[in-house]
């Protein structure tokens, strides 16, 4: 029997499995990535059914080939499955974007291809949109999402590394505002650009972190704040009789936060069971968070372009 995991408020699942690095496609036009495929229907036969992918992946393939094998099966039913997207925008070098024309017309496309008939959460990729680029600017960008959404195209409509300011722009400019932001987030990033995370908890918009495993893979824990985060860390592993990887993901829950993570282990859907169904304590969650706080400058694995300037040196 398949796990059932727990939702949010908005009905997203408390842990979603990206395609995101680990399995993106440096070159168009390659078959599908069989490692990918078997680690999304994996993760769906298992119970996790939140699918977070994006345009710029090139991963459309992959997803397609995953909903066929899982709901050929007759056990899952599409609306059991949760699929994020992303239009593609480009970075803050504003020297690239989507082939498609507009967020509208990538998700009619996308349904098309996918043949299903909604996207579950759709997201602007980034905020770097400019008229003379795009054919529209921010604002308009929205609008197309917020068009989408009315047509029930998507289900749920949201934004991806925006700062408050360009959150600001797009607020009370269509009849829905974003429901979603999904940052890049961790025990040593936990803003990835000033006070983003409070705000957004403010106003109603749900947080999505993607690398929250960072401490764990891409640090130097050894000596100094990392040291003292890892050995507390280490502590709460005992005590709890879970690994590194459960006690940040739940730390990460914990705050009101959907953690994305990727993997290329089938084991490691056993491993994020135990995810749930137990807790931190308030002072636990607060020691984690402080402690990370304390490694200076923060750590960041992307946008470094357009955001390091935030960053303690």
């Amino acid at each position: 029997m398949a796990f059932n995991i727990p939702k949010n408020d908005l009905g997203i699942p408390l842990l979603g499995i990206g395609s995101g690095t680990l399995y993106y496609k440096r070159e168009t036009n390659l078959p599908p990535n069989e490692k990918l495929v078997k680690t999304f229907t994996t993760a769906v036969e298992k119970g996790f059914v939140h699918l977070d992918s994006a345009e710029i992946y090139d991963n459309d393939l992959e997803l397609k080939e995953t909903l066929k094998r899982v709901l050929s099966e007759g056990n899952i039913i599409r609306e059991n499955i949760f699929i994020t997207d992303k239009y593609y925008v480009g970075d803050g070098t504003y020297t690239n974007r989507s082939k498609y024309s507009s967020p509208y017309e990538r998700i009619k496309e996308l349904l098309k291809y996918l043949e299903t008939p909604y996207i579950d959460l759709y997201l602007l990729h980034a905020p770097f949109i400019k008229k003379e680029l795009h054919g529209f600017n921010l604002k308009e960008a929205w609008e197309y999402m917020q068009q989408a959404y009315d047509e029930g195209l998507v289900k749920r409509i949201g934004v991806s590394n925006f700062t408050v300011e360009d959150i600001e722009e797009i607020w009370g400019t269509t009849t829905t505002n974003p429901q979603v932001n999904q940052i890049e987030f961790s025990a040593f990033l936990q803003n990835q650009t000033p006070g983003i995370v409070s705000y957004c908890q403010s106003h109603g918009i749900f947080i999505e972190a993607y690398s929250p495993l960072s401490p764990l893979n891409s640090v130097d824990l050894t000596q100094g704040a990392g040291l003292k985060f890892d050995e507390y860390l280490g502590s709460l592993v005992k005590k709890y009789s879970k690994t590194k990887l459960q006690v940040l993901l739940r730390w990460v829950i914990q705050l009101g936060i959907v953690p994305i993570t990727t993997t290329s282990k089938l084991e490691r859907f056993d491993e994020y069971q135990g995810i749930f169904n137990w807790v931190l304590t308030d002072s636990e969650v607060n020691r984690l968070s402080l402690l990370g706080s304390n490694f200076q400058p923060v750590f960041r694995k992307y946008w470094k372009l357009e955001y390091s300037k935030f960053d303690i040196l």
